[in-house]
């Protein structure tokens, strides 16, 4: 099978064509992987700021078409169109009761590279390739567990559905989900890539009646007022903190942190007003650190909260997303602005890291 591999880190992926891929076992699904977003965590874990072994198959952000059901699996039928999430949640664990399934043990493969049973179907030469942030999907097929493969409808177009898997459900899912943003609230977010974009289009469809958004990029700034922001700061040339308590007077209701950056979470705390939030939704490199002060969180009641994929589960978010995407309040179309074919990943890749464009999707075929 051809896939991408990763290998070591600051090494360029090499698309092979010798990967091995096993028959799915029970509640496990194989898929045909159609299109696949590129993503910043993809990125981390070739630069070596999200620790991973090689070799590896990354991709995460993914939509196909069923091939292969293993034992047990009903919930899918062979040539159903699905997207696919990183959040294999169980559905049955004391989390999943609770409606934590985001935390699920189960949709931390996101963290192991591996499914959910601790295993791989990924092989090459006999040894074992990983799924990276277990999924896997820069690759003609994949298996997966039939809990992180959500049926859509056959009309919606895979190479723009794909980015439904990661970059929607984290972005929108932060603002509807994590964050509970109120009608008439005012919001910060931190960075305009394809995640805060997505934030912007999750807090305009939960009515916030502002959406301030800082980039240092005047391209994504300009992007970020076509998808729904109210304001933007140049934050090389303006203060953020002052200019978001220009703008609403106290402090913004909830800030969001987008890019992974410790010192941009430091700004959002301090955006924020008496009792507002804090979301830290893009992935900072472990060794950085957040410093504030325990005494001023406890007098002001701010609040500092994660947010894994937007705090979403497949099955209930993936299809109220298509279907705000079907009310043509979600725009998708917009943020897919490239696409390659799989041997040009490493192309794409210095696309993301140069903040050209907002995502680009490779094609299998």
């Amino acid at each position: 099978m051809r896939a991408a591999l990763f290998t070591q880190v600051g090494s360029p992926l090499e698309v092979v064509e010798d990967v091995q891929l096993d028959a799915p076992r029970a509640g496990e699904v194989r898929v045909q992987v159609v299109a696949c977003g590129v993503c910043h965590s993809d990125l981390s874990v070739i630069s070596g700021t999200f620790p991973a072994m090689g070799p590896t198959v990354l991709g995460h952000e993914a939509a196909g078409i069923v091939l292969e059901l293993g034992e047990g699996v009903t919930s899918l039928q062979v040539g159903d169109h699905v997207i696919l999430t990183p959040n294999a949640a169980c559905g049955t664990c004391a989390y999943c009761i609770k409606g934590l399934q985001s935390v699920c043990a189960s949709s931390m493969v996101i963290a192991t590279s591996m499914l959910p049973d601790g295993t791989s179907r990924l092989s090459r030469n006999g040894e074992t390739v990983f799924h990276g942030l277990g999924v896997a999907a820069w690759a003609d097929e994949i298996v997966v567990h039939a809990n992180g493969a959500i049926r859509i409808d056959k009309d919606l177009p895979l190479d723009v559905a794909c980015v439904i898997g990661c970059a929607v459900q984290t972005g929108v899912g932060a603002a509807i989900n994590t964050a509970d943003i109120d009608p008439g609230d005012s919001v910060l977010v931190l960075g305009a890539g394809g995640v805060g974009i997505c934030i912007v289009q999750g807090a305009a469809i939960a009515g916030a009646a502002q959406i301030i958004v800082s980039d240092p990029s005047e391209s994504r700034r300009e992007q970020a007022m076509r998808f729904g922001a109210t304001h933007v700061i140049d934050p090389t040339e303006q203060d953020v903190v002052s200019v978001t308590m220009g703008l609403t007077g106290v402090g913004a209701d909830v800030a969001f942190e987008a890019v992974g950056s410790a010192a941009l979470v430091e700004v959002g705390i301090a955006a924020v007003r008496s009792g507002g939030t804090t979301v830290m939704v893009g992935a900072a490199p472990v060794d950085q650190t957040v410093a504030f002060s325990p005494v001023m969180a406890m007098f002001s009641e701010k609040k500092l909260v994660g947010s894994l994929l937007g705090s979403c589960w497949g099955p209930r978010d993936i299809p109220r997303l298509v279907a705000l995407w079907r009310a043509g309040k979600l725009d998708l179309d917009a943020m897919v602005t490239a696409r390659r074919p799989l041997e040009e990943v490493n192309e794409a890749l210095a696309d993301l890291e140069a903040g050209r464009g907002l995502r680009t999707v490779l094609m299998m075929s």
